[in-house]
C-alpha cells in the first residue's frame, strides 16, 4: 500500500513539475506579402550593443526594442517597418505599435532602471512608435503618425517632417523634450 501511494506521490509531482515548465517560444512568423498589412509579428528584442540596437530597429527588426544600459551611437539611426504586437483591439484587429524601451522593470513591471540612447539623429518611420521610460540624447525626426513620448525626456530637438506627423504627436505629463518642436520638411 505504501508503495502504492509513494507511486502516486511521485506522478503527482512529476505532472506538477512539468506543468511549470516554460514552453519554448514560437518562432516568429515570415512577414506578410501584403502593403496593407504590417511587416511583421514579433517579440522583444533585448539588446545591450549598438550593432544589435541598429539591427532591431530596422524593417526587419522587432516591435519592441528595449536596451539593457546606456548606449552610445555615433550615426544617425532610423526606427522603420510597421509591426503587430501581438494584441487585437476591441473589434478584432491587430495593434500596430513599436515601441523603443529605455528602462528595465521587475516581474510587476515597476521600473527598476532607465537608460539613456545617444545619438546624433533618430527617425521615427515606424507608425504608432512611442519612446518610453528614459532619454534620447540628440535631435529626433518624426515622420510618421501618432508619435508618442512615455514617461520619456528628448534632450535635443524634435523635428516633424509632416503635419500629420505633428498633428498626432503626443506627450504625457512626465515627458519632456528639452529643444524645440517645429516642422522641417
Amino acid at each position: 500500500m505504501k508503495a502504492k501511494k509513494l507511486i502516486s506521490i511521485f506522478i503527482l509531482a512529476a505532472a506538477l513539475l512539468a506543468g511549470c515548465a516554460k514552453p519554448a517560444p514560437a518562432p516568429s512568423p515570415a512577414p506578410t506579402p501584403s502593403d496593407a498589412t504590417p511587416d511583421k509579428v514579433t517579440t522583444a528584442s533585448i539588446v545591450d550593443n549598438a550593432a544589435a540596437f541598429e539591427k532591431a530597429i530596422g524593417s526587419s527588426g522587432t516591435w519592441i526594442i528595449a536596451i539593457t544600459k546606456d548606449l552610445t551611437i555615433d550615426k544617425d539611426l532610423v526606427l522603420d517597418g510597421e509591426f503587430k504586437n501581438g494584441k487585437k483591439d476591441a473589434e478584432g484587429k491587430d495593434i500596430i505599435q513599436r515601441k523603443i524601451a529605455l528602462y528595465a522593470q521587475d516581474a510587476n513591471r515597476n521600473i527598476t532602471a532607465r537608460y539613456t540612447l545617444t545619438a546624433p539623429r533618430l527617425t521615427i518611420n515606424s507608425p504608432e512608435a512611442s519612446i518610453q521610460h528614459g532619454t534620447f540624447k540628440g535631435d529626433l525626426y518624426v515622420s510618421s503618425k501618432n508619435f508618442k513620448l512615455v514617461d520619456a525626456t528628448v534632450d535635443g530637438n524634435v523635428y516633424f517632417t509632416a503635419d500629420e506627423a505633428k498633428g498626432t504627436f503626443t506627450m504625457d505629463d512626465k515627458s519632456k523634450v528639452t529643444g524645440k518642436q517645429e516642422i522641417k520638411k
